[in-house]
């Protein structure tokens, strides 16, 4: 059925029916608009929300930034950001595919509907125009009528009359037949007058009308699937990047399987442990016996305790959580602060020395590796002159030459502190190079002679112990035996790999640096992190 057919003569109904779709699809696009609103603010709210709580600049190197449950947060932080990105996403989305798609269709629509509408105005003046003309033909043709009507009676009642003169019977005569014939005229243009609005009365509600209603009727069914792909779309934009969200939802998930509360604890005694010896028994001053509070402090036969390391104020106790230990206050820390680190604990300070050896050594092999790429392209130079000057390079040579020098001290300075710490470690290897009088790059040995082949600085690896101690005490026995809690790759030199559960011996217990020196079964040994695994010492 068609609106043509069944609606012919329900145009107000029909162009009221069309008016009110097109509002419904503006009305949606508002819906659309607003809710693309709701979803760009909460995405800001959750940007903002996970920048308030992420980390600031310069506080990566917090040491709560290495405990598992830490990191978790950042990373649940980092996925709530993503999961705001997929609702922008949306947002964007649902303007550019339902708001500005719909609202363009739209416009055209209305100019599509206001075509139709006037074309129907347009016919409906014309079968108005016509059927006037009809009124005025079928008017004037009563009238004329009518009086022809009167002139035939005043001619017969001319003719009839004695005293009329035979002019005034034929001129009454004439005038009835004037009107008559004018009358006849009058007649035929009604009659086609009516003819003529009767084809166009039909061609309007048989022809014109329909053919304007069904072009109404297939814009509004266009118009309804249109909407109804928008509302399709609704949901299809969200789900398109449900996965996506469903994987920043895993991801939050597995932040929280990834805690692991025994390797925090690990992590915080591997930052805190200061590695000072428990206090020992405070000895008895019997002061009638006249005893000598000097010689009894320096027969101490027990490793100096806090109480000494405090300033040695033997007159206050020594309590671990009291707010009094000057040891722990900021205030102290900062007033005593070195560039040896000995204001810190053993342990930390050794820790801290390592760091800044590493951190040398990295910046070592960056100069070292630019002095040889100098080198390098200075002979490039000197063979090919149109390459360029190799004077233009002798001011980066010299730079980098006096670069390493002073990496060189300070790299045999920290070497030294680390040593009288006590610690046990390695640093990177790196090669030494200097260059000879004609430019040419070298590898200079430790000592300061030149050698045609690169051979690894020894005085550049720090704590080569670790090798010294194995070709000294090979034949070491066991002490006990351990077994591992988690993996350690065991990649610096002088240490060695390991798996969770795997039972090694031990060979040397722990110096207070944090290691523990054992070996597998099949011989190889070397060092490993105490934290890493559980001792059982042989009694």
């Amino acid at each position: 059925m068609d609106w043509g057919t069944e609606l012919w003569d329900q145009y107000d109904i029909i162009e009221k029916h069309t008016q009110s779709g097109l509002e419904l699809v503006e009305k949606y696009v508002k819906f659309v608009k607003e809710r693309t609103e709701i979803e760009q603010n909460y995405a800001k709210q959750l940007r903002n929300l996970s920048k308030k709580y992420n980390l600031k600049r310069g506080s990566k190197d917090e040491p709560e930034c290495r405990l598992s449950s830490y990191q978790s947060f950042l990373d649940i932080l980092n996925e709530m950001n993503d999961f705001a990105g997929q609702r922008e996403l949306i947002a964007e989305n649902m303007m550019m595919n339902i708001c500005i798609d719909l609202t363009k269709y739209l416009q055209e629509l209305k100019q599509e509907r206001k075509m139709y509408l006037m074309e129907a105005k347009k016919a409906q003046q014309s079968l108005e125009s016509t059927y006037k003309q009809l009124d005025s033909s079928k008017k004037r043709f009563e009238r004329e009528w009518r009086e022809a009507e009167r002139a035939a009676q005043y001619a017969e009642k001319t003719d009839q009359d004695i005293n009329a003169t035979k002019a005034d019977v034929e001129k009454a005569k004439q005038q009835a037949h004037m009107r008559a014939h004018v009358a006849e005229e009058c007649k035929n243009d009604y009659a086609s007058q009516l003819q003529k609005f009767n084809k166009e009365q039909s061609q309007f509600y048989f022809n014109d009308m329909p053919i304007i209603f069904n072009k109404l009727q297939d814009l509004d069914e266009r118009r309804v699937r249109k909407l109804a792909q928008g509302y399709i779309l609704f949901s299809d934009i969200e789900k398109h990047v449900m996965p996506i969200i469903g994987k920043c939802l895993e991801g939050m998930t597995k932040a929280g399987t990834n805690v692991n509360e025994k390797n925090d604890s690990m992590v915080v005694i591997e930052q805190n442990k200061s590695g000072f010896e428990r206090p020992g028994d405070v000895e008895f001053e019997d002061f009638s016996q006249g005893i000598n509070r000097a010689s009894s402090d320096s027969s101490l036969g027990t490793p100096k305790g806090p109480m000494d390391l405090l300033g040695k104020n033997r007159s206050k106790n020594f309590w671990l959580f009291s707010k009094k230990s000057k040891r722990f206050t900021p205030e102290r820390i900062m007033t005593t602060v070195t560039e040896d680190f000995a204001h810190l604990p053993p342990e930390q300070r050794r820790k801290r020395l390592q760091q800044k050896l590493d951190e040398i050594c990295k910046e070592l092999q960056k100069e070292v590796d630019q002095s040889e790429a100098l080198g390098k392209m200075k002979d490039v130079y000197e063979k090919n002159p149109q390459m360029g000057d190799p004077a233009s390079l002798a001011s980066q040579i010299s730079q980098t030459s006096q670069n390493i020098e002073r990496l060189r001290g300070e790299l045999n300075k920290y070497e030294t502190w680390l040593s009288e710490a006590g610690g046990r470690g390695e640093t990177l290897r790196y090669k030494t190079h200097t260059f000879n009088n004609n430019g040419a790059h070298d590898v200079q040995s430790p000592d300061g002679a030149h050698s045609d082949e690169s051979t690894p600085d020894p005085s550049q690896a720090i704590y080569a112990e670790f090798d010294d101690d194995f070709e000294d005490d090979e034949l070491t026995a066991p002490i006990g035996n351990c077994t591992a809690m988690y993996n350690f790759p065991g990649a610096s030199e002088g240490t060695i790999s390991m798996q969770e559960g795997e039972v090694l011996a031990v060979v040397e217990e722990d110096k207070g640096d944090g290691w523990t020196r054992v070996r597998r079964n099949n011989g190889d040994e070397g060092y490993i992190p105490t934290s890493y695994v559980t001792i059982a010492i042989n009694k």
